[in-house]
């Protein structure tokens, strides 16, 4: 809407603003109505209207099977919308057109802002199905004949008043309609069950909405606004009404088609069974944080554990092997005590990185630096605990085995991801070309002659080939560097970030 507004209409930000908020509004009128609606906007120059925006009811056939967005119409083949154009008033006179064997009724409702009339809403009835109406469709029809009063007024949409549309109730959810002292004066079939459900035993028709809401559901503390002013339709209001059986969603709309409230549209849905779901996902969510909360101080505790055992041994090499074991313990841990502080199971690895690279650092404190450069980015749970390990191992082997005992010296981890498109495709199935490309280099003495990584190595080198290779499904090399040292390089398939 935004491209076709303002190439070809002289429409202010102001003005588009406003079509917006009708826009966002306007399917309740469409649902009220069981009719389509086509939003026209006169283009710059007076002689055409353009079509911005269409909305089809939920509520009965369509009356357009094509899209109409963007046609452009010369001014004169539609008299209702020039009349309505002109003259700023709402216009249905005419005989039903007929299209594709289908008899339409068309009217046309200007569209006011300020005193200025910005474009015509068609609107598009098929009369196909038509039948003698129930008191539920009569009270439908009464309803968007308000709303198209106010539309033509520009009393409405609210100006302030954004509505999620996804989130709101809609006109099939529930509707209620009141008079202008509250009263209920209809409630559809669904509007009385969500009452029934929070504990209503009677009609509402006849009942005053705000007074009998808030016995079935008294507040709980302070409020901004009492519950029977917000359940009785006074000001454009949403909220949420809990009582002991369920929990109802509310929306009221005042009803003033010429200018002076004449009652008010309450819409409402039962979310009973969606509040239920959500506090059940909180309190799982809150179960698995508090899993790896737990994980994490029995990690510290072996770690500690461990720590006590190494400074009784006498044997160096036992507490060599044991403060190793500190480490690996140490960095799963920290995984763990990330995910404890997480909504899910994904974690921000460049933390669990810098942390690794502080507690391996304190192998040899002040001599050897250690920096990283690239983001790994955020990765799932059963990736970021093998490939903490991983970095673990490799920077614990380069600070032993690289550098003499007191050498000053230097270790750079660098990562650098790919294949992270926004349209990656996800899922069970679906294969990421998303990649984690990982280097740690060191300019230490360099790797041994005939040194072979795939088969050679130490204990640490076989755990990160078990890791990457077995658990990741990721490459592993260990080369020399280009100039001094030793490059290892990692190639991790990870899923795609959002």
């Amino acid at each position: 809407m935004n491209d076709l507004v303002r190439q070809h209409t002289a429409l202010s930000e102001s003005d588009l603003e406003w079509l917006h908020l009708l826009v966002s509004e306007w399917q309740l009128l469409s649902d009220l109505s069981f009719a389509d609606l086509v939003l026209w906007v006169p283009t710059r120059d007076g002689t055409r209207y353009v079509s911005v925006a269409q909305m089809r009811p939920n509520t009965g056939p369509t009356s357009y099977q094509d899209d109409m967005v963007g046609h452009l119409v010369p001014r004169g083949r539609r008299p209702l919308l020039d009349a309505a154009l002109d003259e700023g008033r709402i216009v249905r006179e005419g005989d039903p057109e007929w299209r594709e064997e289908v008899p339409v009724r068309v009217e046309s409702i200007p569209v006011r802002r300020d005193g200025r009339v910005l474009g015509v809403i068609a609107r598009n009835t098929n009369l196909l199905t038509v039948r003698t109406p129930s008191r539920l469709e009569l009270t439908y029809l009464q309803s968007a004949s308000d709303l198209a009063q106010m539309i033509a007024a520009g009393s409405f949409p609210f100006p302030g008043q954004q509505v999620d549309m996804d989130a709101s109730p809609r006109v099939g959810d529930g509707l209620i309609r009141l008079d202008a002292d509250g009263v209920v004066q209809y409630a559809s079939p669904n509007a009385l069950s969500a009452y029934h459900r929070l504990g209503l035993a009677s009609d509402l028709v006849g009942h005053h909405l705000g007074r009998t809401t808030d016995e079935l559901a008294p507040a709980r503390g302070p409020v901004d606004e009492a519950m029977v002013k917000l359940a009785s339709g006074y000001a454009p209001r949403e909220t949420e009404v809990e009582g002991s059986g369920g929990v109802i969603q509310l929306r009221a709309i005042p009803l003033k088609p010429k200018g002076t409230r004449i009652g008010s549209l309450v819409l409402l849905r039962d979310v009973t069974e969606l509040r239920r779901r959500e506090r059940e996902l909180i309190t799982k969510d809150a179960t698995i944080r508090e899993i790896h909360h737990r994980v994490k101080n029995n990690l510290q505790t072996v770690a500690a554990l461990l720590r006590l055992q190494s400074r009784r041994m006498e044997s160096a090499q036992g507490r060599e092997a044991l403060d190793e074991a500190v480490r690996r313990v140490g960095s799963i841990a920290i995984v763990h005590e990330t995910l404890s502080q997480n909504l899910d199971e994904r974690v921000e690895f460049d933390e669990i990185a810098d942390r690794v690279l502080a507690m391996v650092a304190e192998i040899s404190p002040g001599k050897v630096v250690c920096r990283r450069t690239g983001k790994f980015g955020v990765l799932d749970a059963e990736v970021a605990t093998p490939l903490s390990m991983v970095l673990t191992e490799i920077l614990q082997n380069a600070l032993e085995h690289a550098f003499a005992p007191g050498e000053e010296g230097r270790v750079d981890v660098s990562a650098v991801r790919s294949g992270d498109s926004p349209g990656a495709k996800r899922g069970e199935g679906a294969r990421s070309d998303a990649r984690l490309m990982i280097t740690v280099q060191d300019d230490g003495r360099g790797l041994p002659e005939g040194f072979d990584p795939q088969r050679a190595g130490n204990l640490g080198l076989q755990i990160v080939r078990t890791l990457v290779e077995g658990e990741l499904g990721g490459g592993f090399d260990m080369v020399p560097a280009p100039v001094r040292g030793t490059r290892v390089m990692l190639d991790i398939p990870v899923e795609p970030q959002k």
